[in-house]
């Protein structure tokens, strides 16, 4: 039997993950759920999986430093992301976390369940956009460990790809159940790390390098 934790923050979704997985997974399956990441991180130090489906995009800790903190504390325990964002934003970094696969939201149930059995028998799953992505990496290791949005630790790389997607910092602090001033605080690190002065610049960065989704 496979024990499966579902960590999404929307009730809906945790429901429709199991109804997909249940098509195919030709073993019997238990699931549990979380709907925070902290919630998470307390079912995985109590009980034992065999894989956790982690959304990226959650209130208060996100899935980036949830995966992070899991993978710490058990590293052989697979984690498959899921998540809202195209791979162009977070796969590379929910990879180097340790993630086991990486699949978007906007993805055919068939992809979804090609993940799931491929990592519950031992394997990694990785898209075809993603193979090229990670082949480019290793092409321009060099350029990009030195791009600028490469320093920004996990937390900031998400805020400055909502605040490039054009939201607010109150509109980002009511998504990520964080004050205004806390986002604030992340806007003025990331413009100084980043070397940029304003949302402007950050957005026609955030372009130029793939960090939104202009479709």
């Amino acid at each position: 039997m496979f024990n499966i934790l579902i960590v999404d923050d929307h009730a809906v979704v945790r429901r429709g993950l199991k109804e997909i997985i249940l098509e195919t997974v030709s073993r019997d399956v238990g699931f549990d759920e979380a709907a925070s990441g902290r919630e998470a991180l307390q079912k995985t130090s109590n009980n034992n999986y065999d894989l956790v489906l982690l959304d990226i995009s959650m209130p208060g800790r996100n899935g980036l430093d949830t995966l992070k903190a899991i993978k710490a504390e058990k590293p052989d325990l697979p984690v498959l992301v899921l998540s809202m964002y195209p791979e162009e934003q977070f796969a590379m970094r929910s990879f180097k976390a340790g993630a086991s696969g990486y699949i978007t939201k906007e993805s055919a149930p068939e992809e979804l369940q090609v993940a799931v059995n491929k990592i519950l028998h031992g394997r990694k799953y990785i898209s075809s956009y993603c193979s090229e992505m990670l082949l480019s990496e290793l092409k321009n290791k060099k350029a990009t460990s030195e791009s600028p949005h490469m320093i920004l630790s996990n937390r900031e790389y998400h805020v400055a790809c909502l605040i490039a997607s054009g939201k607010s910092l109150k509109e980002i602090a009511l998504e990520l159940v964080l004050s205004d001033k806390t986002i604030s605080t992340y806007r003025s690190r990331i413009l100084n790390k980043m070397n940029l002065k304003t949302n402007a610049e950050l957005i026609n960065y955030a372009i130029k390098h793939n960090m939104v989704n202009i479709d």
